[in-house]
């Protein structure tokens, strides 16, 4: 399996505060990575340079093979890196549809909007990831549920070709039916063939869906381990055995 992202050796100050300590995480192609830790670890530090919100002070990215250098925010979405944030970034009095194309709308040669095929284009997008059938691309934002709105926030980033995209924290405050749904949506990137990754300090959520797991404490990575070499309860040890000591247990 090839590598989307590679980011080597990155290390992140905000003055006396040290973020991140040379970390080292990798991203595969179509590959669905937990990344976990307690809050304070540098899980949304890396993740805003590798968005690039952050500079890093030293390190290298690579996306594609390719080093990228100064990246942005502009840029990283050109380069297939799409991101749902913890708020979602929705416009809650707005359609449906014009959620999923604001800001990159579809025009005519005259500059005038498409507004059918955008309406098309989502509906379709909704009967692919499976949104329930009394929600319609005039629904408005604000009357879906938390795990809808979720959705909505991911099937934006799939239509614009993202090809890894990213979730903060997708089922917090969520309920339990609602986190299933959120799930359901991750499953639908993987089989897509994209890539996703999950920033959690809920294990319980990300276990399921996830390929591999990045662990971060105290900006520094200090393991990772595929879901297939590790259970649910080992797994929740290993966690609060890193807590507790900054490290991974003896037999890992």
């Amino acid at each position: 399996m090839g590598y989307f992202v590679q980011m080597k050796d990155i290390h992140k100050s905000f003055g006396r505060v040290v973020a991140l300590r040379g970390v080292d995480f990798h991203v595969g192609e179509n590959e669905v990575v937990g990344l976990v830790g307690d809050n304070g670890a540098g899980k949304s530090t890396l993740i805003k340079i590798l968005v690039g919100f952050y500079s890093p002070d030293r390190g290298e990215i690579y996306i594609n093979g390719e080093r990228v250098k100064n990246l942005t925010i502009q840029k990283a979405r050109k380069l297939g890196i799409g991101v749902v944030y913890q708020e979602r970034a929705l416009a809650e009095q707005h359609l449906m549809w014009r959620n999923i194309f604001m800001g990159r709308e579809l025009t005519n040669r005259l500059g005038f909007i498409r507004v059918g095929e955008q309406k098309r284009e989502t509906e379709r997008l909704m009967r692919e990831m499976g949104f329930t059938s009394g929600i319609t691309p005039d629904s408005v934002v604000g009357t879906l549920s938390g795990g809808e709105r979720q959705g909505v926030a991911i099937a934006r980033a799939l239509y614009f070709k993202a090809n890894l995209i990213i979730l903060d924290e997708p089922t917090v405050g969520l309920s339990l039916s609602e986190t299933s749904k959120v799930l359901d949506f991750v499953r639908e990137i993987k089989e897509r063939g994209k890539s996703c990754i999950i920033i959690s300090h809920n294990i319980y959520h990300v276990y399921p869906v996830a390929d591999r797991f990045v662990i971060l404490d105290r900006g520094r990575n200090i393991g990772e381990i595929h879901k297939q070499d590790v259970s649910l309860h080992a797994l929740e040890n290993i966690l609060a055995h890193v807590a507790k000591t900054g490290r991974m247990p003896d037999d890992y």
